[in-house]
This record gives C-alpha cells, sequence and structure tokens, in this order.
C-alpha cells in the first residue's frame, strides 16, 4: 500500500469513490491545500464544494448544516433543482450529521469544514471537524453520508 493515501499515486480520482474523495476535501487544513486539490477535483471532471458550518448545541448546527449544505450545493451546481438529486442530498447530509454528532452533548460547540462531492450517479458529503463543551475537551469529529443519485 502507498505510503501517502492521500496523494494522487495512491490511486487516481476516479477510483478512489466519491465518500473518499469528499472525505480528503473536508480534511484539509490549509486553504493552499484545498485549492490544489480543487484544481485536481475540477481537472477530473468532479462537481463539488465546500462550506463551513459552526453551532452552539446540536439543534443549532443540525439546522444550519441543512440550510448550508442545500445552498452551497444548488449555488455550485452539483446539484439541479430536481426532487431526486435533493432527496440523495438531503439523505447524504442526515447521514454525514448523524455520525457527526453522535454521542455530543447537547451544549457542545460544534464546528466543522463540509464537502460535497459529485459523481455521475452517486453524491457524498462529508463533514470534518471539533467540537468541545470547553475548549479544553475539544476533539476531532468526523461524518460522511453517499448516495445515489
Amino acid at each position: 500500500m502507498p505510503e501517502d493515501i492521500f496523494t494522487d499515486e495512491a490511486l487516481p480520482l476516479s477510483q478512489n469513490g466519491v465518500g473518499f474523495n469528499a472525505l480528503r476535501l473536508a480534511m484539509t487544513r490549509t486553504l493552499a491545500e484545498e485549492e490544489e486539490l480543487k484544481r485536481r477535483y475540477a481537472q477530473a471532471g468532479l462537481r463539488f464544494v465546500v462550506t463551513e458550518v459552526g453551532g452552539n448545541t446540536k439543534r443549532d448546527f443540525q439546522e444550519k448544516v441543512s440550510r448550508a449544505v442545500f445552498g452551497a450545493a444548488l449555488n455550485a451546481g452539483v446539484i439541479e433543482k430536481e426532487p431526486h438529486e435533493v432527496h440523495a442530498l438531503i439523505h447524504a447530509a442526515e447521514e454525514a450529521k448523524h455520525g457527526t454528532i453522535v454521542n455530543t452533548s447537547s451544549e457542545s460547540n460544534l464546528a466543522v469544514k463540509i464537502a460535497i462531492v459529485r459523481e455521475p450517479h452517486w453524491l457524498a458529503v462529508a463533514m470534518f471537524g471539533e467540537s468541545a463543551i470547553h475548549p479544553i475537551t475539544s476533539h476531532q469529529r468526523c461524518g460522511l453520508g453517499v448516495m445515489n443519485v
């Protein structure tokens, strides 16, 4: 297995899978790293968008994520305003949210980067960030949802 699974030498982008590509984009740490990966995704013909969301409570976070994911995907042309595309996006986002907030306190602060990546018949929503009740309890969280379009 390659030493660095995040290099293009690991597998061509088209063979990584939409979920892997979304997680990889959500996990970028710098703007330069994000921009380079977005350039590669565009060259590979993937549709994608990145946004960020933070919230003070589970409910606040969930509402913000739903609005941000839907708006970003529509505005970036990742999905069209077609029922089957919206349905796939909402289900993938719900699955990613569930993975991100499972077993968190209702009072946790959450901050995540969200990447939405689309292949012709598959769509993935990935979230990566941190949650904490207090700064000294901060830890990383991750969620992924993949749906057929």
